[in-house]
């Protein structure tokens, strides 16, 4: 699967693939993430990319000639579909994850000071999503969550494949329980007893239990001592 994310700051978006398993996926051609200069698509000396918005305002706003001609450029190469992070925007799931997956080529544009054009949005981006329901200084941060927790999604980049399918938010209203390794006796700290027990019906029906809830389901953790 392919990666291009628009940035001003490329720097940011390579130094997130230099670690843990994503490192490893993309060094085994699993995953591939091309960082792309915004800048280099400006057509000025000084590589402009922002300008003053019309009508007043505070801040800047992203230009529309180096996004399109950069995603222009990206999509002649090797057709894909055109994500903007933005506050505002729907958030990001791991149901749309699911979905982002099964795609080929991901184009992730990196929004910066106050906004993007909008006739950049209106022509050349396909979706529009958020994070979470707060304000960052740009897009890279949300773009490395996209990648890896898509990447995750990906066969050959988690060694265990059953640890993506008990991830939280997987199926439904999935999560996960309580974790303990050793050792059994951590200051006073004991492991709960069926941990130990070797039996697995009992094992699965106590991780039932005591599975934590995502945040608006109706399930509640019971007691994780039993």
């Amino acid at each position: 699967m392919k990666f291009s994310v628009l940035s001003i700051f490329p720097e940011m978006i390579r130094g997130m693939l230099q670690f843990g398993l994503l490192s490893k996926a993309v060094e085994r051609g699993v995953v591939q993430v091309d960082a792309v200069d915004l800048r280099e698509y400006a057509r000025d000396k000084h590589r402009k990319v922002d300008d003053r918005p019309f009508g007043g305002g505070p801040g800047m706003v992203m230009k529309p000639g180096p996004l399109f001609r950069a995603v222009d450029d990206i999509t002649g190469q090797t057709p894909g579909r055109v994500i903007l992070f933005a506050a505002y925007a729907p958030i990001l799931t791991q149901e749309r994850i699911k979905e982002l997956s099964r795609e080929n080529h991901l184009i992730l544009v990196c929004g910066r000071y106050e906004g993007v054009d909008q006739r950049f949005i209106d022509e050349r981006v396909d979706e529009e999503l958020s994070i979470g329901p707060y304000v960052l200084m740009g897009g890279e941060l949300a773009a490395g969550v996209l990648v890896e927790s898509t990447a995750r999604m990906l066969s050959g980049v988690i060694g265990n494949a059953e640890s993506v399918m008990t991830d939280s938010y997987y199926a439904g209203e999935q999560g996960g329980w309580p974790q303990y390794t050793q050792p059994r006796d951590f200051q006073g700290l004991q492991v709960p007893e069926v941990l130990l027990s070797g039996h697995h019906r009992e094992i699965d029906e106590w991780r039932r239990r005591n599975r934590f809830r995502p945040p608006g389901s109706n399930g509640k953790k019971e007691n994780s001592n039993g």
